[in-house]
């Protein structure tokens, strides 16, 4: 199994990670945040300019191919239930990792949690991030997108309590 966590930055996907991982037997916390700071790493400053002027490592060409080999070989080397929190809201890239997801697992499921821009960078605020940082720059655009577009099952996390959000995805698996 498969469980896609989406959402903007402070939204709650890491806390609704941990929490899954900890109800989920054989699960694993699969970030794929990290696949992108090692191409940030790796990748000579040409490669990255060119390929991403903005400076996010989502739209380098490598990452999303990576994220779902990614999570291939912890599925076949460790045969654990990956939980994959991520802030996504470019649609096609989207649809490239959860459809690249299913062919690994039929048993992939995707959540788009959601809040308040109010909600969202008060939890930001709350976590320690400088206002005005990457994560508060994100938070419009991701909003946005998810409105227009498909990222998953809806969660509204607005006035739910953790267990609430834990109780619903639980419930859909």
């Amino acid at each position: 199994m498969i469980i896609l966590v989406n959402g903007a930055f402070g939204v709650g996907k890491t806390t609704a990670a941990e929490r899954l991982h900890s109800e989920i037997d054989n699960s694993m916390i699969y970030d794929p945040e990290m696949v992108g700071f090692l191409l940030r790493e790796l990748l000579p400053s040409d490669i990255k300019k060119q390929e991403s002027p903005g400076g996010d490592f989502q739209d380098y060409h490598l990452w999303r191919t990576m994220v779902v080999d990614t999570a291939r070989h912890l599925k076949a080397q460790y045969g654990k239930h990956l939980i994959v929190p991520m802030t996504i809201r470019n649609h096609s890239y989207f649809t490239y990792i959860t459809q690249g997801f299913q062919a690994l697992d039929a048993a992939t499921y995707s959540f788009c949690l959601t809040a308040s821009k109010e909600t969202i960078h008060n939890r930001l605020l709350g976590r320690g991030e400088e206002p005005g940082n990457w994560c508060f720059q994100q938070t419009d655009g991701c909003l946005e997108a998810y409105e227009k577009d498909y990222f998953g099952e809806k969660i509204v996390t607005e006035n739910k309590s953790i267990d609430d959000v834990i109780e619903i995805i639980l419930s859909r698996i």
